[in-house]
C-alpha cells in the first residue's frame, strides 16, 4: 500500500498533467488537503514539498501553493533532440514490432529519438504512459488506443496534448469522442473481404469471432454482417462467440465449446485476427475438426505469427510498418509547421490465400 503522501502526490500530479489544475492556478488549500485526504497537516506538507522539488508546484508565503509555469520543463538536462512518444497497446507481439519498427526507421531519419510505452490494453497503464509522456515533455504522440470501443476515463489527457500544442495521432483506431488525426487498416473491408471470400467458396453458414472492447472488433464485425447482408444470408447471434481483453484468456475453452455447440452446422469462420484464426485452428486439432475440410477459417492482418505457422493460414493484410512510419512523417511534419496532413488514413486491405479455406460444392 501506497503511503499516504504518496497518494497525495499522484493525485495532484494526475490533476496537473491533466489539465484539471493548470499552470498558474493555485491548489486547494493545506486545510481542504487535509480534510479531502483524512491526514495530518505534515503529510499533506510532505507531498507538497517533494512536488515542488520535482517542479510540479511554487508556493507563495502568504498566498498559497501554485502550480508551476516550469512543470513541463523542469527535466532542465534533456537534450535538444526531439523526442516523439509512442504508446500502443502491446509491444512485443502479434503485430506492433513492425509498426515500431517503422515508426523508429521514420525518426531516424530526422534525427528524432524515441519514448517507448505500452499499455497492455489496460487504462489505468495508459493513464500512467500519458502522464510520463506530458511528464518528460515530449514533442509529439503516436498513440494506439486502449479498449478504443469503450468509454476511455483519459481524454483529459489528450484535451491536455491538444492545449499545449502538442502534436499526437493514433494508430489502428481512434476514440470517437476526440476529432483526432488517424491511420488505420479499413476495418469494415477487412471483414467484409473475409466474407465475401467465404460466400464466394459456396459457404452460407459462416460464423465470428469478435473481439467487442476494440474499435477495430466493431468494424469487422460490421464488415461481417454488411458482406452477409449483400448475399441475402441471415445473421445468427448463435454463430458469434464474442470476447474481450479481460475474457481472452479463456478463448480457448470458450472456442472449444462454441466449435462444439456449432460443429454440424457452421463451415467457416471469420476470426477477428490472425492470433485468434490459429488459435481456432489448434482447438479444431483437439476436437478432431479438420481444417479445411470440414471448417474453413480466415485470419486477418497477415502478421508474423501466420506467416511462420505449421499451416499457412488464409488472412488479409495489414500495412504494418508503412503505417508506423506514415505516423511518424505526420507528427515530424506538423512540427515542422505543415498544414494540410491527413485528418484520416485507410489503408485497403488484400487478400492473402492461404490453405485454410475451401470451397463447397454447392447441392
Amino acid at each position: 500500500m501506497k503511503p499516504k503522501y504518496q497518494v497525495i502526490i499522484d493525485d495532484i500530479k494526475s490533476h496537473i498533467l491533466s489539465g484539471t489544475y493548470k499552470a498558474g492556478e493555485q491548489i486547494p488549500t493545506e486545510s481542504a488537503l487535509q480534510e479531502s485526504y483524512n491526514v495530518s497537516r505534515q503529510t499533506v506538507r510532505k507531498a507538497i514539498l517533494e512536488l515542488s522539488n520535482e517542479g510540479f508546484l511554487r508556493s507563495e508565503k502568504g498566498s498559497g501553493t501554485y502550480v508551476s509555469n516550469q512543470y513541463r520543463s523542469r527535466s532542465g538536462g534533456k537534450a535538444m533532440k526531439k523526442t516523439i512518444g509512442v504508446i500502443t497497446t502491446y509491444i512485443s507481439d502479434y503485430i506492433f514490432p513492425s509498426i515500431i519498427r517503422g515508426i523508429e526507421s521514420r525518426l531516424n531519419e530526422d534525427n528524432y529519438s524515441l519514448l517507448l510505452a505500452s499499455t497492455n490494453n489496460d487504462i489505468a497503464q495508459e493513464k500512467k504512459a500519458l502522464e510520463m509522456m506530458l511528464s518528460y515533455g515530449v514533442d509529439g504522440l503516436i498513440i494506439e488506443p486502449t479498449r478504443s470501443n469503450e468509454y476511455n476515463p483519459n481524454i483529459a489527457y489528450y484535451l491536455s496534448f491538444k492545449e499545449q500544442e502538442v502534436p499526437f495521432v493514433m494508430i489502428n483506431a481512434y476514440y470517437e469522442e476526440l476529432e483526432v488525426p488517424f491511420f488505420c487498416l479499413d476495418d469494415v473491408q477487412s471483414s467484409y473481404l473475409a466474407t465475401r471470400e467465404l460466400i464466394a467458396k459456396g459457404h452460407t453458414q459462416i460464423g465470428i469471432i469478435a473481439k467487442m472492447d476494440d474499435l477495430q472488433g466493431k468494424y469487422r464485425m460490421k464488415g461481417y454482417i454488411k458482406a452477409l447482408g449483400e448475399a441475402k444470408l441471415r445473421f445468427q447471434p448463435e454463430h458469434l462467440l464474442s470476447f474481450d481483453t479481460d475474457t481472452k484468456p479463456h478463448l480457448s475453452a470458450n472456442l472449444e465449446q462454441f466449435l462444439h455447440d456449432n460443429r454440424d452446422e457452421l463451415t467457416a469462420l471469420v476470426c477477428y485476427n490472425d492470433e485468434v484464426g490459429l488459435e481456432v485452428v489448434h482447438v479444431c486439432r483437439r476436437l478432431g475438426i479438420s481444417i479445411p475440410d470440414e471448417l474453413s477459417v480466415i485470419g486477418q492482418d497477415n502478421s508474423y505469427i501466420a506467416k511462420n505457422a505449421n499451416i499457412k493460414l488464409t488472412t488479409l493484410t495489414h500495412p504494418q510498418e508503412q503505417m508506423g512510419r506514415d505516423a511518424a512523417d505526420w507528427v515530424i511534419k506538423s512540427l515542422q509547421g505543415k498544414r494540410d496532413l491527413p485528418n484520416q488514413t485507410y489503408y485497403q486491405p488484400v487478400l492473402v490465400e492461404g490453405e485454410t479455406v475451401r470451397a463447397i460444392e454447392v447441392e
